[in-house]
């Protein structure tokens, strides 16, 4: 399909399950996860620790920010590793799969209905050993706290017991001293017999330097380096290459027919296409020939939808390889076994590629040598019929060294691996260049215990072809792997204490466990490939894992936990990007992907400018305010000419977060007009500019009347639809998630009221009844109006449906336009919407329906069902999830202005004895209520 962004995208990546652990799980029955509701919400109830079959599907990010994902998996090894620059759509590769008659990939929720297991590109595990054999644990139980995983060892073969707590640094208000490529693994081994036991705890790795491009290439030697602290140092050098034999070219289309290749099915047609007569649409092909063969059919007046429907394969005459490598140029869908071009040797398919989702054609290789002499041929495949289901191919050339191959310091997955132990280790063993052990020998008496703490570290600077040209932030500060381990060791005692300090301020709470764990978890986000830090400093996120480009305004204006956690992170991204290169100081729009699309999503516009407000007050004092008021005030500006009625009530094409632009009057994005309004004016205020203030004031106060007055339909504000547009999607009489949206956001940073308190608590009250169901199914299955919709919740599972329509309406929502796919949405439960809703209903004391909301989403979150650590929309790690702190600032009722130097707190729960954790401008630390006195104990200052 050719649009750069595709929400359509139904087919799935996939890859390979290893083994997980030389540390065995004894094998159980997986629970299922507890169902709390009513006044058993409030609870402070237990630490939650998972066992059994239950750790097969954790991983919870343990990397630093924006350095790549790592997993530490629930038998406490470490798995993932998308730290090589792959460019990746979602969290890990694999192939498509069906689920309730849908073809899913990563943007559909494919790890949502079937989720993935432990996985990695290279062999690496710890080991714990007795007399040189691995000891066994049947006993192994682990408890998530991000950043900190926790694992128990017990019931082993020999008397002893062991713990593992993991982390990568983290401090909040520190996002520089957060943001090691590095992880660190603390065991503690007991002797519980009765006997001296001379034990090992090491780790043995293959050298996973260049661990994806190895099988294209012959230019290199591996190595692997001891440290003179008995660590290891992995990585990779150029060696010269014998001279190369000619080129053979096997095909080019050049004849405009298909030759002695033969084509099955319907998506090659009988001939090649010629390059200038593909649709617009699909941008440059880069095919270098006149011919290619695409798959994108669209011979019979097909559109852009359907012609990525038709399925077939073509395939080449046989060959004999004589030389050491096939070059392809390539484009089209990036789905593994499904769009792809395979080479088959022996009746086996031995190598394959697929596109890279681009209609960009790019050179690419297969490494042959060890084939050379046998036949084979090449088969194209497109056996997708969603979003990008196609496949192209141009050129075919046979020689001696890859047209793709850039010098080895260019490569994705070039760069250094480093293991070392803290303190002292035992001589490093090291096979060659390509393995190696490190790790420290010891005895243990009865009754003692010894602690070795491991520090796996990595640096490949080149990001994913996906961001050209870019290195990460990581790679300007420390020179290599070695430099990174070398740093978290000198600096260990103060990087360990401010970290657990923070885990321990953070629990040291009389808000539920469960409660703690689902608000704060989604902060590892920052932790996974959809953040990126790059090397001129700047902050780029994905909306997910390698899904939809530009740190979309409209997704990430959900975010609630950047802002409060690591507020300089989100002060850059409003002065450089919103403010910056996305804004247009003529008209004051911001484009809502920056360079990547310039269109303004309105939501998006709208929550830049409640996000900078939010920005101000975390931020010491008011520089950062001062600096982008003339821009704020322009971006708001806009905004208001799009009510030229001055009713308050925003008119004419408002494209939003549900991918469509939608007509008339929508409660939803006018409330984020009026609360961007108070923003605006209580900014306008403290800069001096009381006629601006006053101006927004009164759109204000008109758009809460007219909210009220005009949207409100007794029960819940609804969309009265533009009969001018009826291509356009709409909720009309719908009951719709994000309905009093900018209400939940006055509340996040203490705005006056966008609607009256009696109609806000009417249509959440109406929310809750109509569109939370204990069982989604019962819902999806009895609404044949409206088509589609992925599965972010699946039978049996509660959710909050995105829009229900009790009153009927369901039809009529459907726009006339090309755009009518985008009503699957509809359908939905998307956790960082249902957030959004339920940090407002906390907020206006609506505990119950709030807390039910944020406990559903733990109950599908729970490591008997999937990873608990990965929230899905639209791909793995998904932005709009950072919502869920918004539920911690709605129940503690934190408000701070930090050039103020204010801090206050209005607990909805707790009464006299109320105990959280706190972050400012200042620091972090506790605040408490016991026996009705007010404490506030700051335990880092920033």
């Amino acid at each position: 399909m050719g649009k750069s962004v595709s929400r359509r995208e139904l087919l799935r990546t996939g890859g390979i399950v290893l083994a997980a652990s030389g540390l065995s799980v004894k094998g159980e029955a997986m629970s299922e996860p507890t169902k709390i509701r009513g006044s058993a919400l409030l609870h402070r109830g237990e630490p939650e620790w998972y066992s059994g079959d239950e750790l097969k599907y954790i991983g919870l990010p343990i990397g630093g920010l924006f350095a790549g994902t790592v997993y530490l998996g629930g038998d406490g090894q470490l798995w993932n590793w998308d730290i090589f620059n792959q460019e990746r759509l979602g969290c890990v590769e694999r192939p498509a799969t069906m689920y309730m008659g849908d073809t899913l990939n990563a943007m559909g929720g494919a790890n949502y209905v079937d989720p993935v297991k432990q996985q990695s590109p290279f062999f690496q595990r710890f080991e714990l050993t007795h007399n040189d054999r691995v000891i066994r644990f049947g006993d192994v139980q682990f408890r998530g706290e991000y950043p900190v995983g926790r694992v128990e060892y017990k019931q082993a073969d020999v008397d002893v017991e062991m713990s593992l707590v993991a982390f990568s640094p983290f401090c909040p208000l520190d996002a520089g001293g957060s943001s090691y490529p590095a992880t660190t693994m603390t065991f503690t081994v007991r002797n519980v017999g009765k006997e001296t036991l001379t034990l090992r705890m090491q780790h043995r790795c293959d050298n996973p330097v260049l661990a994806h491009s190895r099988k294209n290439r012959s230019d290199f030697e591996l190595k692997a380096t001891k440290s003179p602290t008995n660590g290891v140092i992995f990585s990779a050098g150029e060696v010269a290459l014998p001279s190369a034999r000619s080129e053979v070219l096997f095909e080019d289309w050049s004849s405009g027919t298909y030759g002695k290749w033969a084509a099955t099915g319907t998506a090659f047609g009988d001939k090649p296409q010629r390059v200038d007569q593909l649709p617009s649409y699909m941008g440059p092909i880069h095919a270098g020939t006149t011919y290619v063969v695409n798959s994108h059919q669209t011979r019979n007046g097909e559109d852009v939808v359907k012609a990525d429907t038709h399925r077939g394969r073509l395939r080449s005459p046989e060959f004999k390889i004589d030389r050491k490598f096939i070059n392809l140029r390539v484009g089209g869908g990036n789905h593994k076994d499904g769009t792809c071009v395979n080479l088959i040797v022996d009746g086996k398919v031995v190598r394959s590629v697929t596109g890279r989702n681009s209609n960009a054609m790019a050179w690419e290789a297969f490494s042959v040598a060890e084939f050379e002499g046998k036949s084979a041929y090449l088969e194209v495949v497109d056996e997708v019929t969603g979003g990008w289901g196609q496949i192209s191919l141009g050129e075919v050339i046979f020689a001696d060294a890859p047209r793709s191959q850039a010098p080895l310091a260019e490569t994705q997955d070039s760069g250094t691996f480093c293991v070392e132990i803290v303190g002292k280790a035992s001589p490093a063993e090291v096979n060659q260049g390509t393995s190696a052990r490190v790790s420290r020998e010891f005895t243990l008496a009865p009754g003692a215990s010894e602690t070795i703490t491991f520090v796996v570290a990595w640096h490949f600077p080149n990001c994913a072809k996906n961001l050209p040209g870019k290195k990460h932030w990581y790679a300007k500060r420390w020179a290599d792997a070695s430099a990174v381990a070398a740093d978290v060791i000198k600096n260990w005692p103060k990087l360990r204490d401010t970290t657990l300090a923070w885990n321990k301020t953070w629990y040291d709470s009389t808000l539920p466990y469960w409660f703690l764990d689902r608000t704060f978890v989604n902060t590892s986000i920052l932790a996974t490939t959809t953040c990126y830090r790059l090397d001129e400093g700047r902050y780029y996120f994905w909306e997910g894992v390698g899904c939809c480009a530009g740190t979309c305004t409209h997704v990430w204006g959900y975010a609630q936990a950047i802002g409060r956690v690591f507020p300089e992170v989100e002060r850059y991204l409003r002065k450089e990007i919103d403010y910056g290169i996305a804004y247009r100081a003529d008209t004051g729009a911001i484009d809502y992907r920056a360079e990547f699309h310039q269109v303004v999503a309105i939501d998006g516009q709208t929550s830049c400018i409640l996000r900078t407000y939010r920005e101000h007050l975390m931020s010491k004092e008011d520089s950062f305010l001062k600096s982008i008021w003339p821009k704020v005030k322009g971006s708001m500006e806009y905004v208001i000419r799009m009510d030229p009625n001055g009713d308050g009530i925003l008119d004419g094409a408002q494209y939003n977060t549900l991918d469509t632009a939608w007509f008339g009057q929508i409660a939803w994005i006018s409330s984020l007009y009026v609360a961007a309004l108070r923003a605006s004016e209580a900014m306008a205020t403290e800069m001096g500019d009381a006629a601006f203030a006053a101006k927004c004031k009164d759109l204000a106060e008109k758009g809460s009347k007219r909210l009220v007055a005009d949207l409100f339909d007794g029960e819940y504000f609804i969309n009265k639809v533009d009969k001018d547009h009826p291509e356009a999607n709409n909720t009309n009489v719908g009951c719709h998630i994000d309905q009093i949206y900018g209400q939940s956001w006055a509340h996040q940073v203490g705005l006056p009221r966008v609607a009256a308190e009696p109609q806000t608590k009417k249509a959440l009250a109406s929310l809750f009844k109509y569109s939370f169901y204990e069982d989604v199914w019962e819902y999806r299955r009895k609404n044949k109006a409206i088509p589609g919709g992925r599965w972010y919740a699946t039978p049996k599972e509660a959710g909050l449906i995105m829009c229900s329509f009790p009153k009927g309406g369901a039809a009529e929502s459907i726009g006339k336009s090309g755009d009518a796919w985008a009503v699957g949405y509809f359908n939905e439960c998307m956790s960082g919407f249902e957030y959004q809703v339920a940090n407002h209903m906390i907020a206006e004391g609506m505990l119950t329906e709030g807390l039910t909301i944020v406990r559903a989403i733990h109950e599908r979150y729970h490591a008997s069902k999937r990873n608990p650590y990965n929230e899905i929309e639209c791909s793995d790690h998904y932005g709009r999830a950072m919502a869920s702190y918004g539920a911690f600032v709605a129940i503690t009722g934190f408000q701070c202005h930090g050039p103020k130097q204010t801090m206050t707190f209005a607990p909805k729960v707790g009464g006299k004895n109320f105990k959280c954790a706190f972050i400012d401008a200042r620091g972090w630390g506790t605040f408490s209520t016991e026996g009705g006195k007010e404490t506030v104990t700051y335990r880092h200052k920033a």
